[in-house]
Formats: C-alpha cells, sequence, structure tokens
C-alpha cells in the first residue's frame, strides 16, 4: 500500500476523536470520514481516494486487510470507516479512543458545551486537536500537529449511519 495511503488511514485511525460529549450519543454504527489531511504541507488522499485505492488492492490483501481491521472492530463504509459504539460505551463514557495496541495516548484538556479539546501523543504523531458536536447523530473533529516529524493536520466528520451494529461489534 503505497504511503500517503498508510499514513493518511493512520491519521484516521490513531487520531480518532473523543466521542463522548454532552450530547448523550446515539449508540450504534458510526461513519468516520476524513477530509482535508496535510503532512509536511503536502495534500493526503480524501477519504474517497482511499476507499477506491483499498477497493483495488489484490483480493488475497484486501481480504487481509479487512481481516485486521474487522479485529479491530471498524469496516470500509461507503465513505469512510465504520466503528460500533455501543449503549453501554457511551453512557459509561468507556469509548475506545484509538487501538490499545497503537502506542498513542489522548488526554481531553477543556470541555465546555458541545466543544472538547484534547491533546495527543503516538509513536509517529503527536498534536492536539478540538471536537465539535453538532447533535446526537454527528460531530467534527480538527486535528493539528506533527506525523513523522513533519507538521500535520486533518479534519473528519462523523455520523451515525443506524443502530444496529451486527457483526461490527468487537
Amino acid at each position: 500500500m503505497r504511503r500517503h495511503t498508510r499514513c493518511a488511514l493512520f491519521l484516521t485511525f490513531a487520531l480518532a476523536p473523543v466521542l463522548a460529549s454532552a450530547v448523550e450519543l446515539q449508540p450504534g454504527v458510526w461513519e468516520v470520514s476524513a477530509h482535508n489531511m496535510q503532512v509536511g504541507g503536502q495534500a493526503m488522499p480524501g477519504m474517497d481516494q482511499i476507499l477506491a485505492q483499498l477497493q483495488n488492492l489484490p483480493p488475497a490483501q484486501r481480504q487481509m486487510m479487512e481481516g485486521m481491521m474487522a479485529e479491530r472492530g471498524v469496516k470500509l463504509g461507503a465513505g469512510g470507516v465504520q466503528i460500533c459504539l455501543t449503549e453501554e460505551q457511551i453512557k459509561s463514557q468507556d469509548i475506545p479512543l484509538q487501538d490499545p495496541n497503537s502506542g498513542c495516548n489522548q488526554q481531553i484538556t477543556e470541555r465546555s458545551g458541545n466543544l472538547w479539546k484534547f491533546r495527543f501523543t503516538c509513536p509517529d504523531a503527536q498534536g492536539e486537536g478540538e471536537t465539535r458536536f453538532v447533535s446526537d447523530k454527528e460531530f467534527t473533529t480538527q486535528v493539528k500537529g506533527t506525523y513523522n516529524g513533519q507538521p500535520s493536520s486533518m479534519e473528519s466528520q462523523a455520523r451515525w449511519i443506524g443502530s444496529d451494529c451486527g457483526a461490527l461489534k468487537r
């Protein structure tokens, strides 16, 4: 897989936004799409390009990638990556912020109404961001920091798809 695609996927997964808020989010399937990603002043592929590249992988490689994602409770959706948030996770605010094996840490630095600010550190990235909760079915996130020592930024949008997680649960 090309370096840009790996970088964009890293930013999408590792820098996932804080998902608990003053607005009680709907439990179920959420689709997160990243856009306006930049590293070192260069634009990274958009979510539509990343999804197209993943669709064009050789079948064995695609199956391996989808299997690894499924083990982490993630699957590819029409417009981004999909995750399941259970009612228990939302109520207890026990939300998986990132893959526990990623080496990333995230700290909420400010909570005011529907805006949360946070800092994060990962083995290859660090920075800060903010998540704005638009409703119980939508939130947006902006992140700025460094990735492999280069300035990076991205925006993401998450939207609720439906209440039935099916086989998506981890």
